[in-house]
């Protein structure tokens, strides 16, 4: 038996696809990280998303706590704790100590199938973490088994486009007792035809998946790749392996994107597609994809603003419903 809790994704708010996976033999915390997109349509983080920010990383901690293994797909700040302050993180320099420090970590190597950006944060992220980890384990293309539970790390596959500048990303297979799940963080469709055949192979029963970019076509994503994202998207929901589908991350950052999915599928396919929030029975929040309507709608006082200025000795113990 899989037990999965979805902490933190866009439909809570925030740009995560943080997850808890439990099973008789461990406890799994996969991509361990929050954050919030410094601008959107023009306009920083409104204070309910920092609200939002706040809660999902104190989820985070919290569920750290009950975890054996923290994964890490990959090195964007979205997806693990950086060893610094970071507001748009909601962290500072003990932070990831609290995720991190006495566990399991099974991570991306940051020394191969790797652009220079993350290879730079993995760098860093080796460095203080392997002082305080009990093991720290780069875990690409590898099995681990612990009881009857097997973790299955994929080989390093596209963040997106083949041969994409944003790097590659490890896909994750938890199995046990003929039950298996699927961890695809940020291959966004899939739109690659490597990843949509990775999942194929392993059958997941359940997946989680960063559906396709939708709010970047035109800008950094061409129509035929995000259609074809979403043709992928479609051909795995219609699969009979796969009983439930958690579309996740950059597909719901733009606020019409079940119409987009669901004008693509069949009616009977619906009740088989959930958001993190819908499938942990909570309403979603989404915010980033409103960022625009929400700073007309409720515009934050000037404390606030004077808050996001100051970019070295920012507090984050501040009330943010009381800026607005």
């Amino acid at each position: 038996m899989i037990e999965i809790t979805l902490l933190a994704d866009e439909s809570y708010g925030v740009r995560s696809m943080c997850t808890f996976v439990e099973t008789p033999d461990i406890n799994i915390l996969l991509d361990a990280g929050v954050s919030l997109a410094p601008r959107r349509f023009g306009y920083p983080p409104h204070p309910f998303e920092f609200d939002a920010l706040r809660k999902a990383r104190e989820r985070i901690i919290e569920f750290s706590e009950l975890a054996d293994i923290v994964t890490l797909s990959h090195y964007h700040l979205d997806h693990y704790t950086p060893p610094h302050k970071g507001r748009y993180e909601w962290t500072d320099e003990n932070t990831y100590k609290k995720i991190y420090g006495d566990k399991i970590v099974l991570a991306k190597n940051f020394q191969e199938n790797i652009n220079f950006h993350q290879s730079k944060r993995g760098y860093i992220f080796n460095k203080y973490v392997s002082e305080i980890a009990y093991k720290l384990h780069f875990v690409d293309a590898k099995n681990v088994k612990i009881g009857n539970t097997i973790l299955s790390f994929s080989p390093p596959l596209p963040h997106g486009l083949d041969n994409t500048k944003l790097g590659y990303v490890l896909l994750l297979t938890i199995e046990h007792g003929g039950m298996k799940i699927m961890f695809a963080p940020d291959v966004q469709g899939p739109i690659s035809e490597r990843v949509l055949q990775y999942i194929v192979k392993e059958r997941p029963m359940i997946l989680i998946i960063g559906g396709p970019p939708i709010y970047l076509m035109g800008s950094k994503f061409s129509e035929q790749d995000i259609n074809k994202g979403l043709s992928n998207l479609v051909y795995l929901i219609r699969k009979s392996f796969v009983k439930k589908i958690i579309v996740s991350h950059h597909f719901l950052r733009d606020i019409n994107w079940r119409r987009e999915l669901e004008s693509r599928l069949e009616k009977k396919y619906f009740s088989k597609i959930y958001t993190s929030a819908e499938y942990n029975r909570e309403e979603n929040l989404f915010l980033e994809g409103v960022r625009d309507k929400i700073w007309k709608d409720d515009p934050p006082k000037k404390e606030f603003l004077d808050w996001l200025k100051n970019r070295e000795n920012f507090s984050l113990n501040i009330d943010f419903y009381s800026m607005i």
